[in-house]
Parts: C-alpha cells; structure tokens; sequence
C-alpha cells in the first residue's frame, strides 16, 4: 500500500524496502541520498551518481532528512554492514 507523506517526492509502501521512506516512483530509499550526501557528495552531484532522479527528488530527501533525522538515522544503522564484514583492502584507513 502506498503512503504519502508531507513531502512530495517522498512516499512509504508497504512491499518497497518494508515501507521505508523511498523517492516516488523509484526504490531508491531516502538513506541511500543521505548517506551520499554524509560522505560530501554534494546535493548536485547526487543525480550523475543515480541518474534516474532530479535534483528536486534530492533536495526533498535531505529536507525529510532534516525532518525526521532520528528515524532515517535509525534505518541507515539497520542498513550498516558491519566492519568485520569489510573486506580490509576497501575498509577506510
């Protein structure tokens, strides 16, 4: 079932990523533009990364983000691969 939200470009569904907050129309759920945007990929770069979204989709994203922090939070934790998963040659210094 689809859920809107008080953001337009953000919905949740029910059968998409167990109803995390996701761009419309795509799976791409909103952790994944935050996550991008932590590490310094700045908001206008993040459509050459992932081609399929607008530049409003990203800025809606981070301002949910910026709305709800503590949950998004929570999803990009669920999300964490742990470290010992890593393989060494790719984990940061």
């Amino acid at each position: 079932m689809l859920q809107a939200t008080e953001h337009c470009h953000i919905v949740r569904h029910s059968e998409i990523l167990k109803g995390e907050p996701i761009i419309r129309g795509t799976r791409t759920p909103v952790r994944a533009i935050v996550e991008m945007w932590r590490i310094g990929v700045s908001p206008e770069e993040i459509p050459n990364r992932l081609p399929h979204l607008a530049l409003a989709q990203v800025f809606d994203a981070l301002s949910y983000y910026l709305d709800h922090q503590a949950d998004i939070n929570e999803y990009i934790e669920r999300n964490r691969v742990p470290d010992a998963l890593i393989d060494p040659r790719v984990r940061p210094a």
